[in-house]
């Protein structure tokens, strides 16, 4: 960005009576918005005038901490007339640079920034705002973005920064959280060497919090190509692809995007070289054109896995940004993307700058996410890419999910006894009846008209599978809720038995699994099952299941003891004979894996798993009506 040094000069070049070009003053005032150089001192006398934005010091007991508030201007905002992502993260990486200077107490650079999820995406509807008359929706000129930034940890040459963005409107005083991001910056001293970082003693329960998750961060990181490779070896050759209906698969070499830029003074940040914001706003520019080609629409972006930077580059190379669609799934897509520098002769090799995954979706009149056509990866590398795609759509899940539940550290389990008994088993259904009633909702995969959707939240991951089948609802209701016989069509379950029948509803069961622990151990759990039947009129069956502890069932050393926090079945009547079955799950740590590589169409045990429980059901109506009979 422009520096204080082009302003002086500029400034002296007016008092001398030198005729300035008006494209120039223009060039040089838009420059200044998002500057990423630190704050001077002033002159005696001097008045800093700051056009859209300002950056407060930290508050006491946190000097890592910087705010940073960016009135939003006509030069920030896109076709639209919404703010750009790319001056979104111009921003984001002042913030952060200056927080990881203020703790270093020298220059940094950004070394990596992942894990942006977009909650509220800034061309996403929003609250709908009084002041906003145009009928655009996100955030607009005149509006206000505020960011905070501060180190969670220092490592030994590295440190993590943690940002959150937010939206204001001004005219009704609504705020709004639009994204989170982590950037890992590294010092550096003198000629580009490291610099060993003071340690940071975190104050606050939230700031201990970060400082612990940090490190489990940095460890994800640092084995991401390990995971990726792995997760690929042991991931079926060929990945199936999905059907969608009226939908043919558009040649991933149509979206393909190749751009060139010129580094110019302006980009340079106070070091000297081209500022990180700028290389990750131009790789989002060719990104956003090469989702377009595929859509046809105008995307909008969710979330980007990493941005990672390779090498600098300074004032004069050649950045040349390429992108192109990876793959796409029901409702997102990934692109993936990079930037390579070159000087003035083309003799010279290309330079590896910075690499990137950004995930799209395309939202409806709603703001739903649409339905996106299939892609036809190339052969090689293409197809390299697209398996690739799937396994990084799995990774992302566990990096969003796996940390996050780590944040509670509680026990899942809750004590069971006769006193509690009433307040456990309403605690159990209501739950899970909640977490049927929540939105959004996302289709993730549909195959032999078995549907998967997902629905994404702070710290869980939830997901439900589901399907009509031709069975009374009421004798589906009477099969699953027996876990005693779900080893009959699930995989995973060795064997259940019933340790305490609580009531006519409510059963506690104690349950082995199938599935080995990473201690290479059987994992056993102890389930409360509880039973409902519709109140009245257009509600399901329900039977919900959440772990508990016993007394006379403890924890072995032959088993790893495993929970579940909310899972179940609902089942809703189509007709006499058919029913809508689905199930649903909050995922927990142990369980993620296995949800978060069907939910990346690595593979189809949920599709296998569910089609085998239709099986069961029907096989086995027809003994069920023969027994209530003779009953």
């Amino acid at each position: 960005m422009l520096s204080f040094f082009w302003l002086r000069c500029l400034l002296k070049m007016v008092k001398g009576n030198i005729v300035v070009p008006e494209e120039i003053l223009s060039f040089c005032c838009n420059g200044l918005q998002g500057s990423s150089s630190p704050p001077r001192a002033r002159d005696s006398g001097e008045r800093e005038e700051a056009a859209g934005a300002m950056a407060s010091p930290s508050p006491p007991g946190n000097p890592t901490e910087v705010q940073m508030s960016q009135l939003v201007l006509p030069c920030h905002t896109n076709h639209r007339g919404e703010l750009s992502t790319g001056q979104l993260l111009k921003w984001i990486d002042t913030a952060a640079c200056l927080s990881a200077e203020r703790h270093a107490g020298c220059p940094c650079v950004t070394a990596s920034m992942d894990d942006i999820y977009f909650e509220h995406t800034i061309s996403q509807p929003f609250i709908n705002p009084p002041g906003q008359r145009d009928g655009k929706s996100g955030v607009c000129v005149g509006q206000v973005v505020n960011i905070k930034a501060k180190v969670n940890r220092a490592f030994n040459s590295s440190m993590e920064v943690g940002i959150q963005v937010s939206y204001e409107d001004l005219c009704s005083g609504k705020h709004c959280s639009i994204c989170k991001a982590y950037a890992t910056f590294v010092a550096q001293g003198p000629s580009g060497s490291k610099v060993k970082l003071k340690p940071l003693t975190p104050q606050t329960e939230e700031e201990k919090i970060e400082h612990s998750i940090a490190a489990e961060r940095r460890r994800m990181r640092l084995v991401h190509k390990d995971t990726l490779k792995d997760l690929l070896t042991r991931s079926p050759r060929e990945t199936e692809l999905e059907t969608r209906d009226g939908s043919v698969a558009v040649p991933a070499e149509k979206t393909r995007v190749e751009s060139v830029e010129l580094v110019l003074p302006p980009h340079a940040n106070h070091q000297g070289n081209t500022f990180g914001g700028q290389i990750m706003a131009w790789m989002e520019n060719v990104a956003t054109i090469a989702a377009s080609r595929l859509c046809h629409a105008h995307p909008t972006l969710r979330a980007i896995e990493m941005f990672h930077f390779r090498g600098p580059s300074q004032v004069g190379d050649r950045l040349v940004l390429k992108a192109i669609v990876n793959n796409a799934f029901k409702n997102s897509m990934e692109v993936g993307v990079c930037a390579e520098a070159y000087g003035q002769e083309m003799s010279v090799s290309r330079r590896h700058i910075n690499s990137a995954f950004m995930t799209f979706v395309v939202l409806d009149q709603e703001g739903q996410p649409r339905t996106l056509p299939m892609v036809a990866p190339e052969p090689g590398d293409g197809e390299r890419r697209y398996r690739e795609a799937s396994a990084r759509k799995k990774i992302r899940l566990d990096r969003k999910y796996v940390v996050s539940c780590k944040q509670t550290e509680v026990p899942l389990s809750v004590p069971w006894d006769q006193s509690n008994k009433v307040y456990l088993s309403y605690n159990n259904v209501s739950a899970l009846k909640t977490l049927v009633a929540k939105a959004n909702w996302a289709l993730a995969r549909e195959k032999e008209k078995v549907r998967m959707y997902t629905l994404e939240e702070d710290k869980f991951l939830s997901f439900r599978i589901e399907m009509s089948v031709h069975i009374a609802a009421g004798r589906a209701f009477s099969l699953l809720s027996d876990l005693r016989r779900r080893h009959e069509w699930d995989s995973h379950y060795a064997r259940a038995e019933l340790v305490q029948q609580v009531d006519e509803d409510d059963m506690i069961y104690h349950v082995v699994s199938q599935t080995l622990s990473c201690e290479n151990k059987p994992q056993d759990f102890v389930i409360l099952a509880s039973r409902r039947k519709p109140c009245s009129k257009g509600d399901p069956y329900v039977v919900a299941f959440r772990s508990v502890t016993l007394p006379t069932h403890p924890a072995s050393a032959g088993f790893t003891r495993g929970e579940t926090l909310c899972s179940g079945f609902c089942i809703w009547p189509e007709s006499e004979e058919m029913s809508k079955v689905a199930y649903y799950n909050q995922a927990t740590p142990g369980y993620l894996n296995y949800v978060t590589t069907n939910v990346a169409g690595l593979s189809s045990n949920f599709c296998a798993t569910f089609k085998a429980c239709e099986k069961f059901l029907l096989k086995n109506k027809e003994d069920l009506i023969m027994r209530l009979q003779d009953l």
